[in-house]
């Protein structure tokens, strides 16, 4: 009896111990769902209330609360009209999206009209950062240039993987934990990692946004 009981102890431990490794909460806390269009990149707006989503087709603003689109901002570059990097400015008064070959559009979130004149915005990138982005003239529409295949937390490394998986790996290297996706479709979509204080946002090839608390 007391054998079993150390077995027993020993086994609920290991589950403890094996559970607690995980890099993020099951089901996930909350997802929003856009147009059926391959997520690329993601930024949270400095307030933490929303979410600029980069797609294959342009951008979108989401409300987090409660999932409500709140603005597009298209896109289009070469004939392309895939974002591979987002971001606010400091007071998340205006957006900029990057496209393959360095393009720059930046977006004034209260009118949502696009304002041509970058020399206004000293904070996006600069020609020398999209460079050592991967993102310059002479890239290929047929390749891919993503942006957040990794992220780190905590010691906690998030890699996006082909399908779509997201794998995360502690300190030492090890795997604790992976987020796979049965609705993704493109074998050589690369799920955006982004963490954030309290939670792990990423993003499928079907448009939605997926939020998980941290553990």
């Amino acid at each position: 009896m007391n054998m079993l009981r150390t077995l027993s102890t020993a086994f609920a431990a290991g589950a403890f111990l094996f559970t607690n490794a995980q890099a993020v909460l099951e089901p996930p806390m909350r997802t929003i769902k856009g147009d059926k269009l391959e997520v690329t990149c993601l930024a949270m707006a400095p307030k933490g209330d929303r979410v600029l989503v980069g797609t294959s087709k342009g951008a979108y603003l989401y409300e987090l609360e409660t999932g409500k689109k709140l603005l597009t901002f298209p896109f289009n570059e070469d004939e392309s009209s895939t974002v591979y990097s987002v971001a606010f400015n400091d007071n998340g008064e205006y957006v900029v999206l990057i496209g393959f070959t360095g393009k720059r559009a930046v977006f004034d979130v209260k009118s949502g009209k696009q304002d041509k004149d970058l020399m206004n915005h000293r904070w996006i990138p600069d020609p020398r950062a999209l460079k050592g982005m991967g993102l310059a003239t002479g890239n290929s529409t047929f390749d891919r240039f993503y942006q957040q295949s990794e992220a780190t937390h905590n010691g906690v490394r998030a890699k996006a993987e082909k399908n779509g998986v997201v794998i995360f790996t502690d300190a030492s290297g090890a795997e604790v934990q992976r987020l796979t996706y049965a609705e993704n479709k493109d074998q050589h979509h690369r799920a955006p990692c982004l963490f954030t204080d309290a939670q792990f946002v990423t993003g499928t090839d079907d448009g939605r946004v997926i939020f998980y608390d941290l553990r």
